[in-house]
């Protein structure tokens, strides 16, 4: 079953997400929805991608009940968004000397981290990198290209979804 995830607009920041008859309020990117994605853009990604395995904050709560692969994510995790390096929209050990992205963050966003499919098979040079689906913000703010969601309604999803499923971002 798939997660399909719109807006109201183009430049919407907020949208909703429905998997099969339910329906969930998420945040998306301050760049709304875009077809061609871009490094830095802070735009979600129009696409089908599937749902790769979850990253878990152990020290912050059970990893919710889910058929995918589940990594707890530990002090020195990273993530690479620097397009000229190998490690481009890969997971790296921290310290690390490229441009990346913290995975322990002292914030609750990444506390539940969905990886998906997005610009990994293969990973192009400044198409995007780290667009997750996470944890939202109480007041459902933008993200910087990822699809946020209440801890109560991603925990729903992840129950929900497994192996062969994808998010689909759509335009409005």
């Amino acid at each position: 079953m798939d997660l399909v995830v719109t807006a109201d607009s183009l430049d919407a920041t907020q949208g909703w997400a429905t998997l099969g008859v339910q329906r969930f309020r998420c945040a998306l990117g301050r760049g709304g929805i875009i077809a061609d994605k871009r490094e830095g853009d802070g735009g979600t990604p129009v696409g089908a991608f599937p749902l790769r395995r979850l990253l878990v904050r152990a020290d912050r709560g059970a990893a919710p009940r889910t058929k995918l692969p589940v990594t707890v994510i530990e002090e020195d995790d990273g993530w690479c968004d620097a397009p000229g390096d190998i490690a481009y929209n890969r997971a790296v050990a921290l310290p690390y000397a490229a441009s990346h992205e913290r995975l322990w963050r002292q914030d609750h966003l990444y506390d539940l981290v969905l990886v998906i499919g997005h610009n990994d098979d293969p990973v192009v040079k400044g198409m995007g990198s780290a667009v997750f689906v996470h944890l939202a913000h109480e007041d459902y703010r933008p993200t910087e290209g990822c699809i946020a969601f209440a801890r109560a309604d991603l925990e729903k999803i992840l129950g929900a979804m497994g192996p062969g499923d994808c998010v689909v971002v759509e335009r409005p």
